[in-house]
């Protein structure tokens, strides 16, 4: 015979891994840099602007892949300790409406400041840049989603995806949304000579690692132009 089990204790949750995430953007200043550089000209949308960013984080970080799921989120204690309001989907959804390219843009920079930290903390003398490409599928008519290469869905639109990770720390570089029927190698160039404004007074040795998708001779070139492999 079973007996009838209760669980009666308060503020348990599934999401327990959100925590160690919010104390490390806490503890490595990424959310002041955002706080900080982040900035939109509508001052109410300055306001909440950190409130939406961090459950968007949480989110993603937890596998939500649909507004509409962040209900899931609201509940949550966890969530609630540090202090984030989880909103309506059509709220968050007007609030990523406010992004432009020049947000955009302070975004990525942004990247790359907490990039440049979690560098350093490590004092590495060289690193490998791993640039690579990825398929999304989507349904309907999302703009830039255009028919292309997508083995995940044979025949429906889709985006590309672009972006550069470091192999030694594990952590995301930078990257973009590309149109889906994109070859993989446009725009590749530009991008390493994105990464290495960023890195070139580093004072590190560079290799740059990708696979015979990218061998384009201007590639090459814009990577030997900055003394890298």
């Amino acid at each position: 015979m079973i007996n009838k089990i209760e669980f009666s204790a308060k503020n348990l949750t599934s999401n327990a891994g959100l925590f160690l995430l919010l104390e490390h953007a806490n503890k490595n200043g990424i959310f002041d840099l955002i706080e900080h550089d982040l900035f939109f000209e509508n001052a109410s949308t300055n306001k909440i602007k950190m409130n939406h960013i961090k459950t968007m984080l949480c989110g993603n970080f937890v596998g939500i892949d649909k507004l509409e799921r962040l209900n899931l989120l609201q509940s949550d204690p966890l969530i609630n300790e540090f202090a984030i309001s989880i909103k309506e989907p059509e709220t968050v959804s007007r609030f990523l409406g406010n992004f432009s390219y020049k947000t955009t843009q302070m975004l990525r920079e942004i990247n790359f400041k907490i990039f440049g930290k979690l560098l350093r903390k490590k004092k590495l003398k060289s690193i490998t840049i791993d640039i690579d490409s990825s398929v999304v599928n989507v349904e309907g008519h999302q703009e830039g989603a255009v028919k292309g290469y997508n083995p995940k869905k044979l025949g429906n639109n889709c985006y590309n995806l672009q972006f550069a990770f470091c192999d030694e720390i594990k952590a995301y570089l930078t990257g973009y949304v590309r149109s889906g029927d994109t070859y993989t190698s446009n725009g590749t160039a530009e991008m390493i000579k994105e990464i290495m404004a960023y890195l070139q007074d580093e004072g590190l040795e560079i290799t740059f690692r990708m696979d015979s998708g990218y061998f384009d001779e201007d590639i090459l070139k814009t990577i030997e132009s900055f003394g890298c492999t």
